[in-house]
């Protein structure tokens, strides 16, 4: 009876009709044999028969066939459930991560890039239904990754981007960091696509407008979800390098072009988060988390295996035993 239901337990009432027979039975009981009126019992002590002393099976093999009805009724079943699922509404997502120099400051721990690469992986762990991809950008940008499934390429290449002045010019071109994750995004069929754009600084570099790319992004209906990573304030940037390529920190105004990112984001009906320590970026990706839900419709199918039946056939024999009894080695019993 593992991991079985009842499709109707109100049945299991009737139970209390058991302790009622029962009472009926031990009350009424000596009525219900026939009697013999004799001016002594003195020679029948102690002439109890066997027969005398089992007829009471006659009632309990009743209590049990009744019993087992009343399980019947209540439908004893198993059930095995499958379910089939399947995304109605798709989204690809492209992540456009600003790889500057300024994102070694030690504003956040252990640096803004190091904290964004852990935020960032568990968000696309998240995002199991969906696709995406990596660019990163500095005064020049390129696709890391294309957008993609496979979650495993999507992490293996996020763990492994680092600021590297010798492939990317230094710099921050948030125009063509934005533009190169728009190229990606362009042809897909998803119902849904965004881009998450972070940087830590101002529009300094690259060849393509900001502006010009954020109309280009609503023109093809592309949200885009910006970020500013920093405090407010002072942090400890990286300023140069010692003989043995080790960064030297000096504390420097915190500058992120805050209007530039809102207008981004408004102009696609995106929105605008400010990333001012390590918690506050982990809130800020689980609230896009939410507000990029992916609609998945799912069907259950249902296998019920009916176990009434043996309860049924209990019943049945029970009481055809009882009936065969009463019948024939109890008719007549005194």
């Amino acid at each position: 009876m593992k991991n079985v239901t009842f499709l109707h337990p109100e049945f299991f009432w009737l139970f209390l009709v058991l302790p009622l027979a029962i009472g009926w039975y031990l009350y009424f009981r000596k009525k219900q044999t026939a009697t013999i009126k004799m001016s002594s019992l003195a020679p029948f002590k102690g002439s109890k028969t066997l027969l005398s002393r089992i007829k009471p099976i006659l009632f309990v093999l009743r209590m049990l066939a009744l019993a087992s009805i009343i399980v019947a009724l209540a439908r004893p079943r198993s059930v095995d459930v499958t379910a089939k699922s399947r995304t109605t509404r798709g989204i690809d997502i492209v992540m456009a991560i600003d790889v500057s120099g300024s994102m070694l400051a030690k504003d956040l721990k252990p640096n803004r890039l190091d904290a964004l690469k852990r935020v960032a992986s568990t968000f696309i762990e998240d995002r199991i239904n969906d696709r995406i991809g990596l660019v990163v950008y500095a005064g020049e940008s390129y696709t890391r990754t294309p957008v993609t499934s496979d979650k495993t390429v999507v992490l293996q290449s996020l763990r492994t981007v680092e600021y590297d002045d010798s492939i990317i010019a230094d710099g921050t071109g948030i125009g063509v960091g934005l533009a190169t994750a728009i190229n990606r995004l362009k042809d897909s069929k998803a119902k849904s696509r965004i881009i998450i754009l972070l940087t830590d600084g101002v529009n300094n570099a690259g060849t393509i407008d900001p502006r010009m790319a954020a109309n280009i992004a609503k023109e093809y209906g592309i949200k885009v979800y910006t970020i500013g990573i920093g405090t407010n304030g002072m942090a400890p940037f990286p300023y140069a390098k010692t003989a043995n390529g080790q960064f030297v920190f000096r504390n420097m105004q915190v500058e992120i072009d805050e209007a530039l990112m809102k207008e981004i984001a408004k102009t696609t009906e995106g929105k605008y988060f400010r990333a001012t320590s390590n918690k506050k970026l982990e809130e800020i990706y689980s609230e896009i988390n939410k507000l990029e839900t992916t609609e998945i419709e799912e069907k259950k199918y249902f296998n019920y295996d009916e176990k009434f039946k043996p309860f049924v056939w209990l019943a049945f024999g029970l009481l055809l035993v009882e009936i065969t009894l009463r019948n024939t080695v109890f008719k007549g019993f005194v």
